[in-house]
């Protein structure tokens, strides 16, 4: 076979279906658009959702792309030969143009022909669907691959678990396929009879391609509905094709990850090669550092935090330093590893040189926070799993210890112990999580409800620049910016808001000049009761909101601020002096603090 690198294999593959008459678009973002049932783009189809569901789209009905993609289901997997958390995928569609009996003869084409992939035809096995209640058997699909030259001793069928393509969440577009596969081992391929491909022994076959055809619609009840129009979604995994083209034991050992096994290779004095524990590390922290990459670099971009995207981002960190301490690389490395995976991108993916500045910044923050409490967090479970016995169980509590106190993903913990043959008590942890979660929210409203000292004349002043300040941010930074507490003395206001990072030295100006903006024009504050509805209604920004009876106090500063609020505030603003910013902290991860006073 040929011996491709990415660039060439994805070249070629856009300028086969450039040439049957598809438009060329771009990768999507990672994030997924106005899909709440997945937190990341997981198949290349997935972007496209709106188009196979009938919506026209702007580059036309024919289309190719090589798509971002990331699965963490198999995350454990990680390490071995194949598996990825980041890949690409390449891929084409039709949205209600041709169908099977096009695409067949294509993919047969791009396999074998010697100005493409030139794989064999007699190295190649097919299967297609089985048929069942919801599909009648695939017989033109096989049909077709028998005319382009599969022998039909390599064409075989499996049920829905194996050549059914359900939708990208829980309903959507989906339908019967059919996998090209590289056969590794012809003797025991020959054994087979057509509904006897799962019963080879592993290493048989290598699957290489998938090409959709998608029929159905999967409702929310559960149902197949005939589409109005049927489609084509092929799939080609870059990273696996390569590795079987390339005659490679591993997707690691691709043009892909080249310079960055020689930067681990430099700042460890290991070598990829060693094999064992030390290999699979090497993997481990290659297929994170890159995800992690993509994830910061998207152009919507996330960082690390507790919960959805940023969650899966800071474990697959962590998850990366872990397993590279295994192999000594020393805390800051990811920065090295980082810029080593965008140098190898660039081309493909500007954003990634774009957005470098913000991935060096998180990583070596996230890093920088693990690498702090790594060493302790592992001491104290070596301490808690040397006293249970093989086929014990960590606590919830314990767990949950590991997490708020050492910075342990519960998945770290639990993955700790599958290797000492220990299990964690998942349930017990969540038990214990949302204890601490109930009491964080007690004392949150507690707090509010008390954040001013007193009723002092310079308390009260400084509570309503706090409200200027909270309308103030949300202009600057964003108009999500929410309160997650206060106190306010006689000396000074301090304000907890949902924010990644400190504010640049530009961004607090700016903070500054708009509250000292609202200051000097003396607007007069003004406070009026109403329903809770109507306040809600007229706009006004109301915090713990559960706190809140039938009617409301509420307190306007012109068009600039309006919150429900229970008082005391200044007649005007012009009574509160010059407004400054003296220091900013970070309470936990997502929540910064700002301290300001009134000169």
């Amino acid at each position: 076979m040929k011996n491709f690198t990415s660039r060439t294999l994805r070249k070629l593959y856009l300028d086969f279906f450039a040439e049957k008459g598809h438009a060329v678009i771009p990768s999507a973002s990672l994030i997924p658009e106005n899909d709440p049932t997945v937190l990341f783009t997981t198949a290349g189809m997935h972007p496209l959702v709106p188009y196979l569901l009938g919506e026209k789209h702007p580059a036309g009905r024919r289309l190719c792309d090589v798509q971002k993609c990331v699965r963490t289901g198999d995350i454990d997997e990680v390490g071995d030969s194949a598996h990825c958390t980041f890949f690409e995928m390449l891929g084409n569609w039709s949205l209600g143009d041709y169908f099977k009996e096009q695409m067949i003869p294509w993919s047969y084409e791009f396999l074998t022909s010697p100005k493409y992939l030139g794989i064999p035809s007699d190295d190649i096995a097919v299967t297609c669907f089985a048929g069942d209640g919801d599909c009648p058997r695939d017989e033109e699909s096989a049909k077709l691959w028998l005319e382009c030259g599969i022998k039909k001793e390599h064409i075989f069928f499996l049920p829905k678990s194996g050549n059914w393509w359900g939708p990208a969440g829980t309903t959507g577009p989906c339908g019967p396929d059919t996998e090209m596969h590289i056969i590794r081992n012809h003797a025991e391929a020959d054994k087979l009879g057509a509904f006897d491909f799962d019963k080879a022994p592993a290493g048989t076959f290598l699957e290489i391609w998938n090409d959709v055809f998608m029929q159905y619609n999967k409702n929310a009840e559960g149902k197949y509905e005939p589409l109005a129009q049927r489609n084509v979604d092929t799939g080609m995994g870059l990273e696996r094709t390569l590795c079987i083209l390339g005659g490679k034991e591993s997707v690691y050992e691709t043009d892909i990850f080249e310079e960055a096994i020689a930067v681990i290779e430099k700042l460890t004095g290991r070598k990829y090669s060693e094999g064992g524990e030390v290999t699979r590390a090497f993997r481990v922290v290659l297929d994170h550092a890159r995800t992690a990459v993509f994830m910061l670099g998207d152009k919507k971009g996330i960082v690390p935090s507790n919960t959805d995207q940023g969650y899966i981002l800071r474990r697959i960190i962590r998850r990366a330093v872990r397993f590279g301490r295994n192999i000594g690389l020393a805390q800051g490395s990811l920065k090295d590893i980082a810029s080593a995976i965008i140098n190898k991108y660039a081309e493909v993916y500007p954003e990634l040189t774009e957005n470098s500045s913000k991935i060096y910044e998180e990583l070596e923050k996230e890093e920088g926070k693990f690498s702090r409490t790594l060493q302790q967090g592992l001491k104290e479970f070596e301490k808690v799993a040397a006293v249970l016995p093989q086929g014990g169980k960590i606590d919830g509590i314990t767990a949950f210890h590991l997490y708020d106190t050492y910075g342990f993903p519960v998945e770290i913990t639990g993955e700790m112990a599958r290797e000492k043959g220990l299990e964690v008590d998942v349930e017990g942890y969540a038990a214990a999580f949302a204890e601490h979660q109930a009491k964080s929210r007690a004392g949150s409203e507690a707090k509010f409800a008390c954040g001013l000292a007193d009723h002092k004349e310079e308390t009260t002043r400084l509570h309503t620049a706090t409200h200027l300040l909270h309308a103030a941010l949300k202009k600057v930074l964003s108009p999500d910016i929410e309160q997650k507490g206060s106190n306010i003395t006689e000396e000074r206001l301090r304000f907890d808001f949902n924010f990644s990072r400190k504010l640049t030295p530009e961004e607090v100006t700016a903070v500054e000049e708009l509250v000292n903006g609202q200051i000097q024009k003396d607007v007069p504050v003004v406070m009026e009761e109403m329903s809770y509805d109507e306040a809600k209604s007229r706009g006004f920004v109301g915090l713990f909101e559960s706190k809140y009876g039938e009617r409301v106090k509420t307190y306007s500063i012109g068009d600039f601020s309006r919150e429900i609020c229970g008082g005391p505030h200044a007649k005007s603003t012009g009574e509160l002096g010059v407004f400054k910013i003296v220091k900013q902290e970070n309470v936990s991860a997502g929540v910064k603090r700002i301290k300001a006073i009134l000169e």
